[in-house]
């Protein structure tokens, strides 16, 4: 395993679950392997944090790459102000952002805030803003599959994207894959009730999958109350490859691939 190299391709390094022990943890990370780790800022408050985060590979730590964007789930107070400050945060620190994001629709935010129609202006927002700059879509999906797809046919990404967390059919696995989308999968595969994306995972392209924590969120099953943690990328891995055919080193290579493709540009 240590031959072998991953990226945590969504991780919340800036949270306060994790931002207290951030120097010892991109010390075990490397060691485990652990390349690079993209941090998606979400909200206005988050992204100088997220930028302050930024570092180059070194001897003994991970690269950390930043994205810059507002998550439905804080849009509450926001007004398009504060999108015109998310353009002249980018411009500021263009040569630190790989991505925007993360964005999205979230269906059960929605109903309780009566706010969707606010979600979708802001992500076709942030999808002008990431073909203006060049860089990928990173997006959060919660009962929105359809919308987030209508959006994604009427507005498409230029230069791709990834769709956090995924867990869907096969069918609309194929219908973000054929937009340019790379599909993000984390510990939601380690649950019994996960049988459809576990099934989805089986047949779809080594080419179109990345890995991601979601860390401090998003725990593996078993470990339910507790901060997640980008070290657990490599837990990931190993189910993934439980699910596919090919061998680990051939599974690794081809995300770290996809990695490059999507995100080093």
């Amino acid at each position: 395993m240590s031959s072998l190299t991953f990226t945590d391709s969504h991780c919340h390094l800036d949270f306060s679950e994790l931002s207290t022990q951030t120097p010892e943890l991109l010390t075990q990370c490397y060691h485990a392997g652990i390349q690079r780790i993209i941090v998606p800022a979400v909200s206005p408050k988050n992204w100088q944090k997220t930028l302050n985060l930024v570092q180059n590979k070194t001897t003994d730590t991970p690269s950390v790459l930043a994205a810059l964007g507002i998550h439905p789930w804080y849009l509450q107070g926001l007004t398009y102000q504060d999108l015109d400050i998310l353009t002249s945060t980018i411009i500021k620190s263009r040569a630190k952002i790989i991505a925007i994001g993360e964005t999205g629709i979230d269906g059960k935010i929605a109903k309780q805030q009566a706010n969707l129609a606010k979600q979708i202006t802001f992500f076709n927002e942030h999808i002008r803003i990431a073909n203006q700059f060049k860089l990928p879509l990173i997006v959060h999906h919660r009962s929105s599959h359809p919308i987030i797809y209508q959006q994604l046919k009427q507005n498409p990404v230029d230069f791709g994207g990834v769709i956090h967390a995924f867990s869907g059919s096969y069918q609309q696995a194929c219908q973000y894959i054929d937009l340019g989308f790379k599909l993000g999968i984390g510990g939601t595969i380690s649950y019994e009730r996960a049988q459809k994306t576990i099934n989805t995972l089986k047949k779809l392209p080594l080419s179109s999958i990345i890995l991601e924590t979601d860390a401090p969120a998003m725990p593996l099953s078993g470990f339910q109350g507790m901060a997640n943690s980008p070290l657990k990328i490599i837990d990931v891995f190993n189910l993934l490859c439980r699910y596919r055919n090919e061998e680990p080193e051939t599974i690794a290579f081809a995300i770290e691939e996809n990695i490059k493709d999507l995100f080093i540009r």
